[in-house]
């Protein structure tokens, strides 16, 4: 049976259907003519319906009327789809856009209302929206399932459940209602299948239990609905209940009753059995790789279009792990805290591309450690702040951060320095007790936790004895540890991140509190002990680092008159002669520290003419050409807001990267501007490449700040920043780089002057370091400092290496050679003692040089067709 014919047969009327046609298309043209009035092209505005006189006069109407007009709509639907996805523009097809945008709509609104429908009739809609779909090769495409469910539940509170919608809305559940990502008006199919299975359950079990869940097919849902099968009745009871609650987590937190009800039914579980249970899926998303799915699409024109998409979790079981994080509120056990962590961590992944997997998961976990008793949760929040990159996820994480200190009293930066946990270290060192076996740890370095087995007579094993296979208790302690030695070292990273952006913030400390936060804290003390600090006297701040027991200065004499009360602040060049920065290094080297941070060695950035002339900004990293998503990427770690600019955009939003300081009422921000070219963005439409302007300072009322006004500190690190955006991210580092043609082309010249123009203050420190390095090199006969570049001898040709980007340049005709670095450390550079970690720029320069000294031995066919000999 057709549509018309079900039409028909529902709705006998007096006046003929054609006449009957004609009066519900005069009411169609009344609301489509005011809808549009004065409007000629934003088909697709919003209409405010209830606004309109001819809606009115349609709303009165009796619902038998109303009723009929539905099932006339469907055709119309269908015709003014099908007639707009035709090809051709939209001047003199306007009637037709317009109708497709506005009937959908009205039908829509008319659903929401109780009409009365009787089941013959709520079963032909049904009917209709199937025969609507099957044409158009869709499942429900676009109607209001969801409202249309709603009708039912209103007849089935009236006057009970029938066999024949009972059959009906079985067969419902055999078409495809869970197709991914898509979704109705009012309803997503994935609730339509939910409220179909709740009716059904609910007309065939009067004992009031729960109606069955079970999660769409993915791989946590199969996971979960398998384990879920094995609890006994009263228990699978208790978690379809929570499994309601869980596939409803809309907003951004979870509302006091939510809490109440899905607290009452974990109790009613049991506390400990949930837990376990739910700590196991937890570690199970969180493990989960996406599934990368390659597509080919065939335009039929020649054209064929390549692409990839990506699947971590079916969207309804993100929301269901969204649901089921809250519900972790209740608890507070380091366990369960550390796996909401590296769930965030997981959520916030990004994907190329695409972006987030699982950002409102993400947010969820965010919330639960931040309502968390105790400072554990807050800990792992600080550490967070630092590795995520998006823009809204750190407000957030800073809002938790800022209640929890507000609770306090104190600020933000000492709660984070009170979070932070020792994991029973003692001078960096920590031992676990297997029987009268010892398993001790030892922090050597960032990223270095190595481990080591201690035998009963005092003699190292290698591997770990092998009665702890045998031994549950041994077996968790074990774990316990190596988990230990990963959070070590994401720690380590993390604090050295903090104490590096701690100069903007402008802390000082008691040397009570100082020796408690940093100097013995069993952790941050292993970077403490090798920065340079400043004590308060009464002339000023006395500069000293802790060696052997004792603060000395550059010169090596002892601080004997440090006392609890003394203030104490990080050390900085720029308020240090030369005199004193020199002696520093000169120091740290004859002591052999490394310092796990650039302190002695940091740039030094202060006004030059050409920024007191201009007054308010500074050209002095402009006109650079960046790599974007690099230096999206820098932006976040170094504490910056910045959006992606797209090819869609027109440069209207996120011209700005821009950081606030809180402590000195401030903001800078680093003006960025598009680079517009026909291939030079990817597949999300995001501009590949950038370029820089000015930087400049606004205060809270948004008025622009004299350079001249910023506090000294502020602008050297500001300026530091914005050197080292340029000095990663510049195309004029990449090697590749200038061989491609198009936009390359455009700017070989930028190119060419970066690759190997003046050196910025990050390379000058970098010639620095190696005037006193290469001397006690291997290779130091074959290698010297000439002027911007790292000469090499080699056995067939000499080799200039740029300091800033580590390019080359071969005499003697300065061909260029390009050698693309490889991944990992360089064996060379082991026993090679470098005064601070991070610098990649100084690895790849010095392993350059050491290749280059031996290019006889190189066997690389690239490379060696480039030089020739």
């Amino acid at each position: 049976m057709g549509i018309k014919d079900t039409f028909s047969k529902m709705f006998g009327t007096k006046k003929g259907t054609t006449e009957v046609n004609k009066e519900f298309d005069r009411v169609i043209d009344d609301i489509l003519k005011e809808a549009y009035a004065g409007n000629n092209h934003n088909y697709w505005q919003v209409i405010a319906f209830g606004k309109l006189e001819s809606y009115k006069a349609l709303k009165s109407e009796n619902p038998e009327v109303k009723k009929q007009l539905l099932f006339y709509l469907i055709p119309q639907i269908n015709k003014y789809a099908k007639l707009s996805r035709k090809p051709g523009a939209f001047s003199g097809r306007e009637d037709t856009f317009r109708r497709n945008h506005l009937l959908p709509e009205l039908f829509n609104l008319m659903m929401r209302s109780n009409l009365g429908f009787s089941d013959d009739e709520v079963i032909a809609l049904f009917k209709a929206y199937r025969e609507s779909d099957i044409a158009a090769g869709q499942w429900f495409r676009n109607w209001p399932i969801g409202f249309t469910l709603q009708q039912v539940e209103r007849i089935v509170k009236e006057r009970g459940l029938s066999a024949t919608l009972k059959d009906q809305l079985k067969e419902i559940l055999s078409w495809k209602l869970t197709q991914r990502g898509h979704y109705n008006w009012g309803s997503d199919l994935e609730k339509a299948r939910v409220k179909i299975e709740k009716i059904l359950h609910e007309s065939e079990n009067e004992d009031g239990k729960i109606p069955p869940y079970k999660l769409p097919n993915d791989r946590l849902g199969e996971l979960i609905n398998s384990e879920i099968q094995k609890r006994n009745e009263e228990e699978k009871d208790h978690w379809y209940g929570l499994f309601h609650s869980f596939i409803k987590a809309n907003g951004s937190k979870p509302s006091a009753k939510y809490l109440n009800s899905t607290g009452t039914l974990i109790d009613e579980i049991g506390a400990k059995k949930y837990k376990e249970t739910v700590q196991g899926w937890i570690m199970f998303a969180t493990a989960l790789k996406e599934v990368e799915t390659p597509h080919v699409h065939d335009y039929g024109n020649g054209s064929v279009y390549h692409f990839t998409s990506y699947d971590y979790l079916h969207e309804k079981n993100l929301v269901f792990l969204k649901g089921l994080v809250w519900s972790l509120s209740k608890f507070h056990d380091s366990k369960t805290l550390n796996l909401l962590a590296k769930l965030t961590e997981r959520a916030f992944k990004k994907i190329p591309g695409v972006g987030p997997p699982a950002a409102g998961v993400g947010n969820a976990c965010i919330y639960t450690l931040g309502k968390s008793k105790g400072l554990e949760g807050i800990s792992h929040l600080s550490r967070l702040k630092l590795q995520i990159k998006q823009n809204n996820t750190k407000k957030l994480i800073e809002k938790y951060l800022d209640e929890s200190a507000t609770k306090l009293g104190i600020s933000a930066s000492e709660i984070e320095e009170m979070s932070i946990p020792e994991f029973g270290l003692s001078q960096g060192s920590k031992t676990y007790q297997f029987e009268d076996y010892v398993l001790e740890i030892n922090i050597e370095g960032l990223g270095k936790v190595p481990t080591k087995w201690i035998k009963p007579d005092g003699s190292l094993q290698k591997t770990a004895p092998s009665f702890i296979k045998s031994s549950t208790k041994h077996k968790a302690l074990f774990k316990r540890a190596k988990d230990d030695v990963a959070q070590i070292k994401k720690y380590l990273t993390a604090q050295r991140d903090r104490i590096d952006r701690s100069y903007l913030f402008n802390r000082k400390w008691t040397y009570e509190n100082f020796t408690k936060f940093y100097l013995e804290h069993g952790l941050v003390g292993f970077i403490a002990k090798d920065l340079i600090w400043e004590f308060k006297k009464e002339e000023g701040f006395v500069a000293a680092i802790y060696y052997q027991n004792n603060w000395i200065d550059n010169k090596g004499e002892k601080l004997h008159w440090i006392s609890e009360d003394t203030m104490v602040r990080l050390w900085h060049p720029v308020f240090s002669s030369i005199e004193d920065v020199l002696g520093w290094r000169t120091r740290l080297e004859e002591l052999e520290i490394k310092q796990t941070l650039k302190q002695a060695y940091r740039e030094v950035y202060i006004l030059t003419d050409a920024e007191v002339t201009t007054k308010t900004y500074s050209n002095r990293m402009a006109a650079h050409l960046l790599k974007q998503h690099q230096f999206n990427a820098l932006t976040a770690i170094r504490g910056w807001r910045y959006s992606l600019l797209g090819a869609y955009d027109h440069g209207k939003e996120g011209e700005i990267a821009k950081i606030s300081l809180k402590e000195h009422q401030l903001e800078a921000q680093f003006w960025i501007d598009e680079i517009h070219a026909d291939d030079a963005f990817n597949d999300a439409g995001i501009w590949d490449y950038v370029s820089t302007d000015q930087l400049r300072f606004l205060n809270e009322g948004g008025e622009v700040v004299e350079l001249v006004a910023i506090p000294k500190i502020i602008f050297s690190e500001i300026m530091r920043d914005a050197d080292l955006f340029v000095g990663v991210a510049s195309v004029g580092n990449d090697p590749e780089w200038r061989d491609s043609g198009g936009l390359r082309q455009q700017y070989r010249d930028y190119w060419t002057s970066y690759s190997f123009g003046e050196l910025n203050e990050i390379a000058k420190t970098r010639k620095q370091i190696l005037e006193k390095l290469v001397p006690r090199l291997k290779i130091s006969n074959v290698a010297t400092i000439d002027g911007k570049f790292l000469k090499i001898e080699g056995k067939k040709r000499t080799y200039k290496i740029h300091i800033g980007s580590s390019n080359i340049l071969m005499e003697p005709n300065d061909q260029y050679l390009c050698i693309v670095p490889a991944r990992g450390k360089d064996k060379n550079l082991d026993n090679v003692f470098l005064p601070f970690e991070g610098d990649r720029g100084l690895s790849l320069v010095l392993s350059k040089a050491f290749l280059l000294a031996d290019d006889d031995k190189i066997t690389d066919t690239t490379i060696l067709s480039q030089i020739g000999r």
